[in-house]
């Protein structure tokens, strides 16, 4: 009885707090809010007596907010601004998208009252489609404009902007799909990519082939397109230059280490013998045994091959416009191979399990210094991949 009382004072209480939270926002002229907390709560049970303020204060809020956005509205076409269009045109979606919010909770009785709340419903589909037509318009002959009057490329970026926003709201508004990507085209940083090997080690041809696969690299950026290969006729904008300077290899070399062991294990048995010689007997008769115990060794001889590679480098960026160079990053890798295997001379019973393990192990042969490098690659790649994340040409 006491868990089922406290339970209902906390639902009363947190009924009471939401109100108090939507009737702040109707208060703050927050009515999207308001409106939207209301419906919320209305929409799990409207017949709910707690519900009951909820409803009125949707049926103020809906009538504030509605007179506000349509003041608004009348004020940005008085003022004729074309570029007014697109406030014009969202604040009256937005008028209709609340009423489609409470449509489906009508009607909603107001039990003190004794009345269902007022709701004036107004149809906003001819607004909401002379908004977008003159929007359309304004968004089309703005970015004609910015085409045939761009300075820079970002002024291409703008019109491409506004033209897919224009083919969002108005698909296939007369050749505004062209003209984007006529924008597209023109507002793109082209970056050509070349890469150099200042060393005196050979670079293997699919570590080159795999670093300049700029596809693999997850790139999203919408106006910087990357060409490993250089196209005619192409006026580039940046170079991303891969340098490669110093490549390291060390010599190939196996280190020995002898590990000696020892160690007590068992070896049989004996009998318990008192002074006189005599085998000692327990209560029941039996003779007495003990464990006997021998020292063995064993000579453990570990052998370490060690071959590594430390490939270093640099990415450089150059503004070919200016002929600027405009940013440089490190570019370092280092891959180690490493590989033990053992042998013994002696009794082996005097090794740990983890050195008996390397026993099973033998020599193997030293990678190539082209492979050693096109596995220092690995690094390199998540290098890359992280500078050109990095790198913006905007």
């Amino acid at each position: 009885m006491k868990n089922i009382l406290l339970f209902s004072v906390l639902l009363v209480l947190f009924s009471c707090s939401g109100v108090k939270k939507t009737q702040e926002a109707l208060n703050t002229g927050n009515y999207q809010a308001a409106i939207n907390k209301a419906v919320s709560n209305i929409a799990e049970n409207k017949s709910k007596k707690s519900n009951q303020p909820y409803i009125l204060l949707l049926e103020e809020g809906f009538e504030k907010n509605t007179e506000r956005e349509l003041q608004h509205i009348k004020f940005l076409k008085k003022e004729g601004n074309a570029a007014n269009y697109e406030e014009i045109y969202d604040s009256y979606n937005r008028l209709k998208t609340i009423q489609q919010q409470i449509r489906p909770l009508l009607p909603l009785e107001i039990y003190d009252q004794n009345r269902v709340a007022q709701f004036n419903f107004k149809n906003y589909d001819s607004d909401i489609l002379a908004a977008k037509n003159e929007l359309s318009n304004y968004l089309y002959n703005n970015a004609l404009t910015l085409l045939e009057n761009a300075s820079y490329k970002m002024d291409y970026r703008t019109a491409y902007q506004d033209l897919k926003y224009l083919d969002d709201i108005n698909p296939n508004f007369k050749d505004a799909k062209l003209k984007m990507e006529e924008a597209y085209q023109k507002g793109l940083d082209y970056v050509v990519v070349e890469m150099n090997n200042n060393t005196d080690k050979v670079i293997p041809q699919r570590l080159e082939d795999e670093l300049l696969n700029l596809n693999t690299y997850g790139l999203n950026n919408l106006w910087t397109e990357y060409h490993t290969n250089k196209l005619p006729n192409l006026e580039y904008d940046f170079l991303m230059e891969v340098s490669f300077q110093a490549i390291n290899i060390s010599p190939e070399q196996i280190n020995e280490k002898q590990i000696i062991k020892e160690k007590q294990i068992k070896d049989g048995y004996k009998y318990v013998e008192d002074n006189n010689g005599n085998i000692v007997k327990d209560s029941l008769g039996n003779e007495i045994k003990i464990d006997k115990f021998k020292t063995v060794r064993c000579d453990f001889y570990q052998f370490t091959q060690f071959k590594s590679a430390q490939v270093a480098g640099v990415v450089n960026f150059t503004d070919l416009r200016k002929q600027q160079q405009i940013n440089q990053y490190p570019l370092a890798s280092e891959f180690v191979f490493e590989h033990v295997y053992a042998n013994y001379d002696g009794d082996k019973r005097a090794l740990d399990n983890d050195l008996i393990s390397l026993l099973n192990l033998a020599r193997v042969p030293f990678p190539s210094n082209e492979q050693m490098v096109y596995d220092a690659g690995e690094d390199l790649k998540n290098n890359l991949k992280n500078i050109l994340k990095r790198q913006s040409f905007n």
